[in-house]
């Protein structure tokens, strides 16, 4: 686990180069990477969403894409479309922007429904098809999708089968006073992000992603994970609960985050201080709840201190004696 750890503290550092006080958003970051899955950034204009997707690009050496959504936009504009070629006498594949590795889709809200559609296929499967031909997409493959949560005009509510496509749903709100003069400092003369350089290779990147998956889970920590999940749909303040993929990520994110601190297990650590950014956008409130103010948040927090938390011996070294 050395080597996770070692990855994504280079990682993280790289970052902070640029982004300025939010270890714990990059932190998430970084897990979505691990995991492979996809991050919902939902906050206010410039507080450093486009350059958190941008720098991630850059330290990876990723192909970086950035998808401006507006009301007015097809899903071939996201996508792809196939042109005739008369020269060649067919039809060639000219690929759109979701093609690609770092993927940010920027105010996704903006766009109308088929058009956010369009993504769905590509988030889950990893694929794009246009007239009937698949298209694999690139590895890695992630998109950080933004959304403003003030602005609600012109705007269309993320489908829940789009929203439960996202590992994470992060916020990284205003930065203290003395980060925000230090990143007038830092940018008064260039921006950091010219600097910025690529730290890991490809192929050490897919290495990585590949050990995580290996991470130990005891079935304690599954049962308690299912648990969790369950109790929000049990919830009398919940129209929907979160769904059998939302455990499935919970425990991604948990593996994750267990190597990210050098260890080969997952601890009821790791899923409690998870918990909200994986489950809580995957869930929507009763009208009643929302008339009370009671946020999802706030519902998963309820199901943390509801759900009893297990005990026991949680790393997979009983289980190597026993093999013995």
């Amino acid at each position: 686990m050395t080597d996770i750890k070692a990855f994504s503290d280079q990682v993280i550092a790289n970052l902070e180069k640029v982004i300025i006080g939010k270890r714990q958003s990059i932190e998430w970051i970084v897990i979505g990477l691990l995991c492979q899955g996809h991050v919902l950034i939902e906050d206010v204009p410039g507080v450093g969403k486009t350059m958190l997707a941008r720098s991630l690009a850059r330290s990876l050496a990723c192909t970086f894409n950035r998808i401006q959504f507006t009301s007015d936009m097809l899903p071939s504009d996201v996508t792809g479309v196939s042109i005739y070629n008369q020269q060649k006498n067919k039809f060639e594949f000219r690929p759109g922007p979701i093609v690609g590795q770092i993927i940010l889709a920027d105010e996704i809200n903006r766009a109308t429904p088929k058009t956010q559609a369009a993504l769905l296929e590509a988030m889950e499967e990893r694929q794009v098809t246009v007239d009937g031909v698949t298209h694999i997409l690139p590895k890695p493959f992630m998109v950080m999708a933004t959304q403003n949560p003030i602005e609600y005009e012109g705007t269309y509510p993320l489908p829940e089968a789009q929203l439960d496509r996202f590992l994470l749903r992060l916020r990284l709100g205003y930065p203290s006073v003395s980060d925000e003069i230090r990143v007038l400092d830092d940018q008064q003369i260039h921006h950091p992000l010219e600097e910025l350089k690529p730290i890991v290779k490809l192929k050490e990147i897919l290495q990585v992603i590949d050990a995580v998956k290996h991470i130990y889970i005891s079935p304690a920590i599954k049962r308690y994970i299912v648990e969790l999940t369950t109790h929000t749909r049990q919830s009398a303040d919940v129209y929907l609960g979160a769904s059998p993929r939302g455990s499935l990520s919970l425990a991604r994110a948990g593996q994750a985050r267990a190597a990210m601190l050098g260890r080969d297990h997952v601890l009821p650590d790791d899923i409690q201080a998870l918990a909200i950014a994986v489950l809580a956008h995957r869930i929507i409130v009763s009208p009643s709840a929302r008339l009370r103010d009671l946020s999802s948040d706030r519902i998963v927090q309820e199901a943390i201190y509801a759900t009893a938390v297990p005990g026991g011996e949680f790393s997979s070294e009983p289980l190597r004696k026993k093999i013995k």
